[in-house]
């Protein structure tokens, strides 16, 4: 059975990655692992490496990013409001979709940004062609609500992903970390 990972972090997610690029895809390569993806939070700065790194050891790149999403708008910008925002793993599907995380990076770099890289869910929708979305990790919306015990409002989060993104672009992310809480979010996630 092979196996590819899909949410990695490398050196360009400041304070939250530390994996080196080269040794990243050749460990992959180690491991027989068919494909491997970077999803950066917020950025894409490392993809062009890691694409011709992949490719170099025949490992399919999956070039992604963990976008930030606004609490409100991304133009919205009240520090008691604001301030917060919500995890949302992307991939790249197709050039349309590559084009997308582009626009989405820099969009939420130069209009978004409020003490992190923001887009908002109006962007978002307008640019998901191509995407693959899945439902992110415990800072993402519907783990968010799940973990507050609002499951009314995990459903409908997961709705809205599934209309915007269709029903063979948008997954349930289960991570497995010594972290308590997962277990009940990922409990709830393969129920819903």
């Amino acid at each position: 059975m092979s196996f590819a990972h899909l949410h990695v972090h490398t050196e360009y997610s400041i304070l939250d990655g530390l994996s080196n690029i080269k040794a990243l895809v050749k460990r992959a390569k180690e491991l027989e692992m068919p494909a491997l993806a970077i999803t950066d939070h917020g950025t894409m700065y490392g993809v062009v490496d890691f694409y011709h790194a992949a490719k170099e050891v025949e490992i399919k790149p999956i070039i992604g990013v963990e976008s930030y999403l606004a609490a409100r708008g991304m133009k919205d910008r009240d520090p008691q409001q604001d301030k917060r925002s919500s995890h949302l793993l992307l991939l790249a599907e197709t050039q349309i979709g590559y084009k997308n995380l582009l626009k989405i990076a820099t969009a939420s770099q130069l209009d978004g940004f409020y003490y992190r890289p923001r887009i908002d869910h109006d962007f978002l929708a307008s640019h998901s062609e191509g995407l693959i979305a899945t439902s992110g990790c415990m800072a993402a919306e519907i783990p968010r609500a799940i973990n507050q015990e609002n499951l009314e409002m995990a459903r409908k989060k997961m709705d809205w992903y599934y209309d915007v993104f269709g029903p063979d672009n948008f997954f349930l992310e289960l991570q497995k970390h010594e972290i308590p809480e997962l277990e009940k979010i990922n409990k709830a996630l393969v129920e819903m």
